[in-house]
């Protein structure tokens, strides 16, 4: 292997979330975290020289999208997802989840109903109620160790509320599931006839695994296109989540001025020149090492079935087609919720993500981290499995 992601690297002490802020936060540092979702591995060389580079320069004075960040969006978009975009549908965004809360204060008043559909990624939701907006839920049906959406629910939703925005989690999480071009089509043809903008975080994109596609919501239909706006990043799939380098995708013109101009009345629209170098640098050379990288998560998720099946049978992984989240059904346990957390955190020493946090969908499981060495989700796992034996 080129890229070897085995390697064991001490992040403690870079003031990154997922290792330094868990003693701030739970008073102690004697855990394995496996919660926040960024990557224990380097990041693409690629990224690490061109941010070389571009220091060794000298002169960080202001800076400005160039042509060749926007062309290496439109072509990565082009090549993976098939997806035709025009330089004018992309705009940076400081962040994904602050992409989205912009434009629900952009498209909703307070009290208007956004719908979601939980589990789901938490901030969904306390964005959308930290503006004072109403959650509509629309839960996804788990059916034989699989997440799909129900289309029967959403309707009755819409038909019973005056519903303003859909947030898509696409692909989801914490599920891991990809949304196939049917099940969005039908999600575009109910909210473009109701009036409901669908507003798709697609920052997991990139990372379909091995077999699988991603099918971005802006692809599937005419009606799709000209009633979303679609969030992307390279954050999640170079592992530069720290560099806030987000964009949407606005084909619509309307939604498009609008949004955009919510942007340059606040100056949200402009980000760092670290930003841009790191997403065209990753963007144009970033292609092999991601490949690899697909392949070891692959073989961490199959590690993890794997030993579930074989020492801690009463915990079912969902395994995800996409993405380095794995969510756990521990219902087998036959724990509480307060208890389920007590087992990982307190008895295994492992710090992962509560199922509730989601929604209350999410009882009885737990979201699992897989993107470090598989050494470190070894020793994890033996952790867990000594746990639940004592």
């Amino acid at each position: 292997m080129k890229y070897n992601f085995d390697e064991i690297i001490d992040r403690r002490n870079t003031s990154c979330v997922k290792f330094d802020a868990v003693a701030e936060r739970l008073g102690r540092n004697d855990f394995i975290p496996l919660w926040v979702a960024d990557m224990d591995f380097l990041s693409p060389p690629c990224v690490i020289e061109a941010l070389k580079k571009r220091v060794e320069h000298g002169i960080f004075g202001y800076t400005f999208p160039s042509p060749g960040y926007y062309r290496s969006i439109i072509d990565w978009l082009q090549k993976r997802h098939h997806l035709t975009v025009k330089k004018e549908y992309v705009t940076f965004v400081p962040g994904v989840v602050k992409g989205i809360a912009f434009a629900i204060d952009e498209f909703t008043q307070k009290g208007d109903n956004v719908i979601i559909q939980p589990p789901v990624y938490h901030p969904f939701r306390i964005v959308t109620e930290g503006l004072e907006r109403q959650v509509i839920n629309n839960p996804l049906v788990l059916e034989k160790g699989r997440y799909r959406m129900d289309v029967d629910g959403l309707k009755k939703a819409v038909a019973e509320n005056d519903c303003r925005v859909l947030i898509l989690c696409n692909p989801h999480n914490p599920g891991g599931r990809i949304w196939s071009p049917e099940e969005l089509a039908v999600i575009a043809e109910i909210c473009y006839d109701k009036g409901i903008l669908v507003i798709s975080d697609e920052i997991h994109a990139d990372l379909a695994l091995p077999g699988y596609h991603h099918t971005p919501f802006v692809s599937v239909s005419e009606k799709a296109a000209q009633n979303s706006i679609t969030f992307m990043a390279p954050s999640k799939t170079f592992n530069i989540a720290g560099m806030v380098s987000s964009f949407a995708v606005i084909p619509n013109a309307d939604i498009r001025k609008r949004y955009v101009g919510y942007l340059e009345k606040r100056e949200l629209n402009q980000g760092d020149l670290f930003a841009y170098t790191a997403t065209q640098a990753a963007y144009e050379g970033g292609e092999e090492w991601l490949g690899e990288l697909l392949k070891y998560i692959q073989g961490n998720i199959d590690f993890v079935s794997d030993f579930l099946a074989t020492h801690i049978p009463q915990i079912k992984p969902m395994v995800p087609e996409a993405s380095f989240l794995v969510w756990l059904d521990c219902r087998g346990l036959g724990l509480s919720q307060k208890e389920l957390v007590h087992l990982f955190k307190d008895k295994a020493h492992l710090v992962l993500n509560d199922g509730t946090m989601f929604g209350k969908e999410g009882e009885g499981f737990m979201r699992m981290n897989v993107g470090s060495p598989r050494a470190v989700i070894e020793k994890a796992l033996i952790n867990l499995k000594n746990a639940v034996n004592e």
